[in-house]
């Protein structure tokens, strides 16, 4: 059990980088793990995605940050396919070991830029649970980082201005407060696990979630991706 550091109220510029570490060791032993037919899965949070497409636009994102090659455009999806047709004659193994190295180098690039790249850790941690579901392993959206991917998506919320809400999780010792706090909009309400809650605020199907109680706000309200 671990008590959320929005408590406070105050970015920790480390957190992505550890958020990151967390799921390369978990994440990439799986993957070396799988058959190449396994890459062939569709992936149901991204349609029209394939394992492997999914782990090629992981890798490429975090390269671009370890490398800070962030031209006009980019990770929206045109540039996205882009990154991924790229790779089209790697190996599997290849975009597992560009895929470790920038879970492994991205992170204090991350911490210097001041809050403006933390989501896409987050976005590498969703899509690990994204490839997890499609392999049919247990733990999507959860693992030793949920409890570091709950505080970073409350941090990310807040600078956002995110629609306001109070999460009371299994997951966590305190209530996680998400999205702004000016007190122009009463903070809804979210009771139960951070697996669902992730899937809720990265905008992925419900199918096989725990039971929760939301009030006060939308579940369309809460996707932070788009989409």
């Amino acid at each position: 059990m671990t008590t959320p550091a929005d408590l406070h109220d105050v970015r920790d510029p480390e957190r992505p980088g550890r958020l990151l570490t967390l799921e390369r060791d978990e994440l990439v032993p799986l993957l070396r793990s799988r058959a190449d037919a396994d890459f062939a899965l569709p992936v149901a949070a991204c349609p029209g995605w394939t394992v492997r497409d999914v782990l090629a636009h992981c890798s490429s994102a975090l390269i671009r940050v370890v490398e800070q090659r962030f031209e006009k455009g980019v990770f929206s999806p045109e540039s996205n396919d882009r990154d991924i047709a790229e790779r089209a004659d790697w190996s599997n193994a290849r975009i597992v070991d560009e895929l470790e190295r920038g879970m492994t180098e991205a992170g204090p690039v991350i911490a210097r830029a001041g809050g403006v790249l933390d989501p896409v850790a987050l976005g590498e941690w969703v899509h690990g649970g994204d490839v997890r579901v499609a392999f049919g392993e247990p733990g999507a959206y959860a693992g030793r980082g949920l409890p570091e991917a709950l505080t970073l998506l409350g941090t990310i919320t807040r600078a956002r201005g995110h629609v306001p809400l109070h999460a009371d999780l299994d997951d966590l010792d305190e209530p996680l407060k998400l999205g702004e706090a000016s007190g122009e909009r009463p903070p809804g309400r979210y009771i139960g696990d951070g697996p669902t809650l992730v899937r809720l605020y990265a905008g992925r199907p419900l199918d096989g979630a725990a039971g929760y109680e939301l009030a006060g706000v939308e579940a369309k309200e809460l996707n932070i991706f788009g989409g």
